[in-house]
């Protein structure tokens, strides 16, 4: 064999003899001859050299353990990116694959990560505005005016005149699901709604209604008409309010126009205070006819119940009188006399005397006056 010296003392191929005479335990000899074969290799070697294979492979175990280690990692980040937080103010909106499947609340809440899922949280309570008919414009110095869009503002009324209308729709979101998928420009579709909807309304409305029945009419039918098309369309948007900036008839004429509206307000007022004084000058008038009528039935009656009392008392004297002429003309000779004399101071002459003396006698008539005068002195005392 090669590995056999010159002396034909043989060795294996691990350097040892094949006999016993070096001292060592000779090995078991292959079957067929008792020279020419090599010894199996040593169990010590073998795991020797096993241990050196596994210590040269530790460092790839290790790396593989490392990679492990990050990729879990990294999963758990990509499932923690699932969490979002719904603020107050806002509402979640769940998206399945580009799918809407539901609405969320506020506070915290969790969907699948991307690319499974993901979530919108569009503010519902802001208040949005849409200009109609006009623009607001920032200068230079930051203050703000509005200029008017003549294709917005301008609209036909019920009889067919111009007039010239800007206003202002604020708005917000009552739904975002429908808000979000249901219509493409939210924005956009508000402001071209509230538009039809105030043509509408002053299509139905003359030019004179339109500018004297004030703002508030006009905007409640719009506002009112405006969310019912939005509600038909399911957007998911509440309006808040309808406030018109100005009603006036087109700015070529409004001078013109205004001269009208003035002479017509004249002319309401003129006709107020000549009404007003039909209203004070007719009753009164009235009043003193109605008096003056009521006086003359008073008299009439009053001068008839006299002439009819009269007319009796004559017919009662003149009947007295048939029966008894002398006693009759004796007591209508006292009474009348009684009437002319009874406010007089009277003297008495009697006829004794020959007509010369004069009776006294006791003035009743004085005394009872002067008592009279002094009760009346007493009381005012």
């Amino acid at each position: 064999m090669p590995w056999s010296d010159q002396s034909g003392d043989g060795q294996g191929p691990w350097g040892k003899s094949r006999g016993g005479s070096n001292g060592s335990a000779p090995g078991p000899k292959r079957s067929g001859g008792s020279s020419g074969g090599g010894e199996p290799p040593d169990f010590d070697d073998l795991m020797r050299k096993g241990q050196e294979r596994v210590r040269s492979w530790a460092p790839r175990f290790r790396g593989y353990r490392g990679f492990l280690l990050l990729l879990l990692v990294a999963v758990g980040i990509w499932l923690a990116t699932g969490f979002y937080r719904v603020q107050p103010d806002e509402q979640g909106i769940v998206l399945r694959f580009g799918e809407w499947i539901k609405t969320t609340q506020p506070g915290l809440n969790y969907h699948l990560p991307a690319p499974f899922e993901s979530a919108f949280t569009p503010k519902v309570t802001r208040v949005n505005r849409a200009e109609i008919g006009y623009r607001t414009i920032s200068d230079s110095r930051g203050s703000a005016f509005p200029r008017s869009v003549a294709t917005e503002s301008l609209m036909l009324t019920g009889d067919e005149n111009i007039i010239d209308v800007k206003f202002t729709v604020f708005w917000k979101i009552d739904d975002a699901g429908k808000y979000l998928f249901n219509i493409r420009s939210p924005d956009r579709t508000v402001k071209d709604v509230a538009e039809s909807a105030m043509r509408e309304v002053i299509g139905k409305t003359n030019l004179q209604s339109a500018l004297a029945e004030g703002r508030q009419p006009l905007a409640q039918a719009t506002h009112e008409l405006t969310q019912e098309i939005l509600d038909d369309y399911d957007s998911g948007i509440l309006v808040t309010q309808v406030e018109p900036q100005s009603i006036d008839p087109p700015d070529a004429v409004i001078a013109a126009f205004r001269d009208v509206q003035a002479a017509r307000a004249d002319q309401e007022r003129l006709k107020e205070e000549a009404e007003r004084h039909r209203n004070t000058v007719v009753p009164e008038a009235q009043g003193r006819a109605a008096a003056i009528l009521e006086e003359a039935r008073t008299y009439r009656a009053e001068v008839v119940n006299q002439a009819i009392g009269q007319a009796r008392r004559f017919v009662a004297v003149y009947n007295e009188y048939r029966q008894a002429k002398d006693v009759t003309k004796r007591r209508i000779y006292l009474e009348t006399m009684e009437s002319l004399l009874s406010g007089m101071n009277k003297v008495v002459i009697g006829n004794s005397a020959g007509g010369q003396g004069v009776v006294p006698y006791l003035p009743l008539p004085e005394l009872q006056k002067r008592r009279d005068e002094n009760t009346v002195i007493q009381e005012g005392r």
